[in-house]
């Protein structure tokens, strides 16, 4: 078995320092697709106290490659007197199942003893809802003040808006949708084929070699980084200007090398394929009628969040929610010159943002 240091895989091994990880086993899971996910573990972090009426939780939702250390990728944001005020709140947030980083997926072991890999099922949004709900059940978690998640995470805060909005308060989504778009597809589609040309992908089932699919799984993220942020950030940033040493690459080059590879030393290829597939498949219409229908039944407060360079996720994708859901505040617009990237960078506002988004349940 690889020791997790070598290029196979940037996944959670059993072997690493789990840091500040907490990790519960909520059982199996019945999926969408009709198969059951067994023996499932929910890797997590917090920060504060549970009251003792348990109702002063929040739930934050990490993106694609997020994971549950919000300080590490969201800085400025949970904390004592910061935004989401851990004197006050017990806030949580917990890896997707179908990740890595220590909640079960593809590089974790199946019951069998061996890594899922290629074996892994299908997940969806959906799913990955249920299964925090599993783990809300576990800790004793009456309901949440609010769900709150940026992009893959949004589109969970909307599914517990739509499926348990008994159990949450209220919700914030940011730079999300409702819906994932054919644009969105088509380039996520681009990314998944990436990884799987990539010589060492072996259909899934690398984990076992030596070198692992980490060329495909860097071409994935230096595409998906482009969509991330922007055209004029690229060219006022880079320009044309070389890197000044003996590569022979644009600075623009050197930057996304330097993205690709600090993505390898924390991700796995499969979770990415199985999370961009979720995403893929997103659709809260689907089996209620339409996104119209959907959004139309929401009873709790939503607050939608959008970054006005968002070209991944633009504006007209977060007016949409605005539009179709009764529950819904005014649109609110984060004005960043760093695209979808922005409510990582623009803190101060997306602070602001959400104590707003607290005040609404």
């Amino acid at each position: 078995m690889n020791d997790g240091d070598s290029p196979v895989t940037g996944a959670w091994l059993e072997n690493h320092d789990p840091g500040d990880r907490q990790f519960i086993n909520i059982g199996d899971l019945a999926l969408e697709s009709g198969e059951v996910l067994p023996d499932i573990t929910i890797a997590y972090q917090t920060w504060g106290a549970l009251n003792d009426n348990r109702d002063n939780a929040i739930l934050v939702n990490h993106a694609l490659t997020g994971w549950s250390d919000i300080p590490g990728w969201w800085p400025s944001i949970v904390g004592p007197g910061l935004p989401l005020d851990s004197n006050k709140y017990f806030i949580i947030c917990p890896n997707v199942i179908g990740g890595c980083q220590g909640s079960t997926g593809p590089s974790s072991l199946a019951p069998d003893g061996k890594r899922w890999g290629s074996r892994f099922p299908t997940v969806t949004i959906r799913d990955m809802v249920a299964a925090e709900l599993q783990l809300t059940n576990l800790l004793g978690i009456k309901s949440y003040l609010l769900s709150v998640g940026p992009s893959l995470g949004g589109m969970r805060s909307l599914e517990w808006a739509i499926d348990y909005p008994e159990r949450v308060k209220a919700i914030c989504t940011i730079g999300s949708s409702a819906v994932a778009t054919g644009d969105q597809i088509g380039a996520a589609s681009i990314q998944i084929r990436a990884i799987k040309t990539d010589p060492y992908f072996n259909s899934g089932d690398y984990y076992e070699q030596e070198v692992g699919p980490t060329e495909g799984m860097g071409i994935a993220r230096r595409i998906a980084h482009l969509t991330y942020r922007t055209e004029s950030e690229m060219d006022v940033r880079f320009g044309r200007e070389l890197q000044g040493d003996d590569t022979g690459r644009y600075a623009v080059e050197s930057y996304l090398d330097h993205q690709a590879n600090k993505l390898a030393k924390r991700f796995d290829a499969n979770t990415y394929i199985v999370l961009t597939e979720a995403m893929n498949g997103h659709d809260v219409g689907r089996g209620r009628g339409g996104v119209a229908a959907a959004l139309a039944g929401v009873t709790v407060p939503v607050s939608v969040v959008s970054i006005d360079t968002d070209r991944l996720f633009p504006v007209r994708l977060q007016e949409e929610i605005v539009e179709l859901t009764p529950t819904a505040r005014p649109l609110s617009t984060i004005n960043s010159p760093f695209g979808h990237d922005g409510f990582l960078i623009e803190v101060e506002t997306m602070g602001e943002l959400l104590r707003e988004a607290l005040q609404t349940r």
